[in-house]
């Protein structure tokens, strides 16, 4: 029975409805606490990428009008956009790394203005906890309190309605897993839960996950494209590498892991949407402060020592062009330039 209920739960998982877009993220820990967390960005249509470095002390507001929530944030950051309109991804200057992911499941509050309540445009959802946080557990104390809600729209320009679900890691090696499940705020936090894909929701993403462990990974791995293959494959190989402190040796080892879970790039399929080229890769050395981006249109990958950048108030905000295939290689954090910093999208 339990297995009938595994699989049935894994045909759910791989319908043409279960996600749109098809993304992994996955969390190395090694010996003498080196932390990594990776993810790949899959994505049907090309999602022009930058880079950022976006100061402490920066003003925001939530962008939904007069109920929005408004920081100063107490952190710099360097993140990665989307159409540089939100961030997608990133490291803040402690070390607290957060991953957007597709969820269709996805299901947000109404957001009432009338009524009072605080909200956040999702585009500022990843950048609010950056923004404010350096570790999981202080995410997890303030998030849960659910002082506003996450407002989300479509995507501009196009009729799809943005359903996202959010994790983060820090350099001690925990995680959480937020996600928006019919109109209510779920998390999941501990610091066993290293990967995290697309559908399902993420708690029958960890059975998927317990009825592989009884097959050998050397023996059989699933290997389609699709979001629960993914996760197996990831769960499997990261707990595989080799635990080194040599952090050459495991940034290398985890990229292996996150290309071994990517899309070819050219594959998608109308009939199943949920497999979509990989457009980027990020890598993030949590210990070091060190941020890699890999565009799978550039033969190099670049990489940003966040110890070398001045996030101090009041400095601008600088950005590293690579949405049209910009080549660098190496440590790049001299030549961000500096530039006014993107507006994200809100109501």
């Amino acid at each position: 029975m339990r297995v009938l209920l595994i699989l049935s739960m894994m045909v759910i998982a791989v319908s043409p409805f279960s996600n749109i877009q098809a993304c992994t993220r996955v969390v190395y820990k090694g010996p003498g606490n080196l932390i990594i967390t990776a993810r790949s960005m899959d994505w049907r249509d090309e999602i022009p990428a930058n880079l950022w470095v976006l100061k402490r002390g920066t003003e925001r507001n939530g962008l939904v009008g007069p109920n929005s929530v408004k920081w100063k944030s107490k952190y710099g950051s360097v993140v990665t956009s989307s159409w540089d309109i939100a961030s997608a991804d990133g490291m803040n200057e402690k070390g607290l790394v957060g991953n957007m992911l597709w969820l269709a499941e996805s299901v947000y509050p109404k957001f009432d203005p009338a009524s009072g309540k605080k909200g956040v445009a999702i585009s500022l959802w990843l950048q609010y906890v950056l923004d404010n946080f350096a570790s999981v557990d202080e995410a997890v104390k303030a998030l849960s309190k659910e002082e506003f809600v996450i407002v989300s729209d479509v995507i501009p320009g196009s009729d799809k309605f943005t359903t996202l679900h959010l994790s983060v890691s820090d350099n001690t090696g925990d995680n959480a897993i937020f996600e928006y499940i019919n109109g209510k705020l779920v998390v999941h936090h501990n610091q066993s839960y290293t990967v995290m894909t697309n559908s399902p929701v993420f708690e029958e993403q960890l059975a998927i996950n317990q009825y592989w462990k009884n097959i050998p990974g050397t023996t059989m791995l699933p290997g389609t494209n699709r979001a629960a293959d993914r996760f197996v494959r990831a769960s499997y190989y990261i707990n595989a590498i080799p635990a080194t402190d040599n952090t050459h040796v495991a940034v290398a080892s985890v990229f292996s892991v996150i290309r071994n879970c990517s899309v070819p790039y050219g594959i998608s399929s109308k009939e199943e949407p949920n497999i979509s080229s990989t457009r980027w890769r990020t890598v993030a050395d949590q210990k070091n402060l060190v941020y890699y981006f890999e565009n799978v249109l550039t033969p190099n990958v670049v990489w940003v020592d966040l110890k070398k950048i001045d996030f101090s108030p009041g400095t601008d905000a600088k950005k590293l062009e690579l949405d049209k295939g910009q080549t660098y290689a190496g440590e790049s954090s001299g030549k961000f330039i500096s530039v006014k910093p993107f507006s994200f999208v809100g109501l």
